[in-house]
């Protein structure tokens, strides 16, 4: 897993209790408010995020970076904007 690059932001999006395909249309609708290099981090506890997020970076041009947590354990999936 890659991870964000000392200086970039790191934006979390909260997602937590929000089923498929929400946490890809709440990242979709945040990304434009990221800048490009900086990283968000899409927490969410729904199975399906795990597949989404990579599918929808793949899809839009994004890169995924892979998978840590957030603090309380919930799964994050980290998406850095490159455009």
């Amino acid at each position: 897993m890659s991870t964000p690059e000392p200086g970039a932001d790191l934006r979390e999006l909260d997602c937590r209790g929000r089923l498929c395909p929400l946490p890809v249309i709440d990242l979709a609708r945040a990304l434009p408010e990221v800048a490009v290099g900086d990283v968000v981090g899409v927490v969410a506890d729904d199975a399906a995020a795990r597949v989404d997020v990579p599918a929808w970076c793949r899809m839009r041009g994004q890169e995924y970076l892979g998978e840590d947590a957030a603090d309380d354990g919930v799964p994050r999936y980290l998406v850095r904007r490159l455009t």
